[in-house]
């Protein structure tokens, strides 16, 4: 009798082995199927998590200040100038004695910044900051403080171009232009109220700016980059510590609002400058402004062209038949956007070069050929 239960006990658990058995085959049998039907529901969870977590932002960016500040400089511009004394209190006495005085010889002192551009030892930085100076001084990243020489300057585009002595000196490097976009990260480091390297940070808020009336040719970059007093002619660098502008000017303290040369225009300008002494710019010799919108025009609200004003009298576009009042659409096969746009242009070009301007008169379209001249200093207008 015993050993029949124990038979049939074993029989029991055999028949469970198997079924259990059975249903584990198929358990993974079907696993195996949905795994490969479905494999991105089957995936490990921690990657998952990885792959959909955002690419933290970069925390610092002090490799950038380290490569771009040795060729940031500080600048000291002194001038003497005459002052009056005032009278004290509206005392008659001393109003009398002071008017009989010479004038008062006044040092005054503005601080500003600077880029190195070149390993002899050529500077950039605006006009504004060393106009009328007759003592420029310049302070190194390596604490050293030395005399700077004027080799020229382009009251058009509010930049100057120091020389100080020596070799070897570190050197500005560019960043490449066409790259450059609104919302791009930058750096501005110069030398506001005298605190020397100062970096402040911001983004590129827009391009082609041309609002200020600083100066004649403006197509700056605006940043919301801290531009204090002091930072003008410094250096506005990317995140890899590429130049990128040179500081100029901002629209009032505490405004965010700040505007920088391009670098490669501020290139342009050093080295004409090196090479002649000046700019020389081409010029068509006419005066102009905006034109107002005309959908009669074929162009839209933000390519409207140039109205002429004024001619030179036997100038390049006098010469080719040009009236005031002719609207200007195209320069150089090129659709015109505003007088901005076409000051930058024309002045990009060489005297004696020749370009296709294209017009219209009363409605009425006409073409021209103009071989342009070189643009004097001073002109008023377009």
């Amino acid at each position: 009798m015993g050993d029949f239960r124990t038979g049939s006990s074993m029989q029991r658990f055999v028949a469970g082995f198997k079924f259990i058995a059975q249903f584990t085959v198929l358990g993974l049998a079907l696993a195996f199927v949905l795994t490969r039907l479905f494999p991105e529901h089957f995936g490990e969870q921690s990657t998952r998590t990885e792959t959909s977590a955002p690419v933290a932002a970069t925390s610092s960016f002090a490799e950038a200040v380290r490569r771009a500040g040795p060729w940031v400089v500080s600048i000291s511009a002194e001038r003497v100038v005459a002052a009056s004394v005032a009278p004290i209190f509206g005392d008659p006495t001393w109003q009398r004695y002071s008017e009989a005085s010479s004038p008062v010889q006044q040092l005054t002192r503005s601080l500003g910044s600077g880029v190195i551009m070149s390993a002899d030892g050529y500077v950039l930085t605006n006009f504004h900051v060393i106009q009328g100076a007759q003592l420029i001084r310049i302070g190194l990243w390596d604490e050293r403080v030395t005399s700077a020489t004027l080799v020229g300057v382009d009251p058009a585009t509010d930049l100057a171009v120091l020389k100080i002595d020596g070799s070897n000196f570190p050197t500005a490097k560019f960043a490449d232009e066409s790259k450059l976009e609104v919302g791009d990260v930058v750096l501005a480091i110069g030398n506001p109220y005298g605190l020397d390297r100062t970096v402040t940070m911001g983004v590129i808020s827009a391009t082609r700016r041309n609002i200020l009336g600083r100066s004649r040719f403006e197509n700056f970059l605006q940043t919301d980059a801290a531009v204090n007093d002091g930072n003008s002619g410094g250096a506005l660098i990317n995140t890899q510590g590429e130049l990128v502008g040179i500081n100029t000017a901002n629209l009032g303290n505490g405004l965010s609002i700040g505007f920088a040369i391009p670098a490669a225009a501020a290139r342009e300008v050093l080295q004409q400058i090196v090479k002649f002494g000046e700019v020389v710019r081409g010029w068509m010799g006419a005066v102009y402004f905006d034109a107002s919108y005309s959908p009669v025009a074929g162009g839209t609200a933000s390519q409207r062209g140039v109205q002429i004003t004024r001619l030179l009298r036997a100038g390049p576009a006098d010469n080719a038949g040009l009236r005031p009042g002719d609207i200007v659409l195209a320069f150089d096969d090129q659709p015109v956007i505003d007088g901005a746009d076409l000051r930058l242009r024309e002045a990009a070009l060489a005297p004696g070069t020749k370009v296709e301007v294209s017009v219209t008169r009363a409605g009425i379209p006409l073409n021209v050929e103009i071989e342009l001249m070189r643009q004097p200093s001073t002109i008023q207008g377009g």
